[in-house]
């Protein structure tokens, strides 16, 4: 049998496109791959557990300090969230 291969955008679809996920994510993944000049001003402990959250195709949408604001995020914008440990 042979895997289909998706398009990002078909990826994306699957879940239904209101559909994220939430993960924890240390800081110090966060201020490698983000400008300097989008995180200036926040103090953050490259240790520090955050939590992101994605698109079904990955992309990042969000970053908050706790899951629960996380969660309430996606809610908040009418999103159907789900955690990845």
């Amino acid at each position: 049998m042979m895997t289909p291969i998706l398009t990002t955008e078909a990826f994306a679809a699957l879940g239904g496109p209101d559909l994220v996920y939430v993960r924890p994510i240390k800081a110090a993944e966060i201020i490698a791959s983000t400008p300097a000049a989008q995180i200036q001003g926040f103090q953050l402990d490259p240790e520090q557990t955050l939590y992101a959250v994605h698109r079904a195709d990955g992309e990042r949408l969000a970053v908050m300090t706790d899951k629960d604001s996380a969660v309430a995020a996606a809610l908040a914008h009418e999103l159907a969230p789900v955690s990845v440990h």
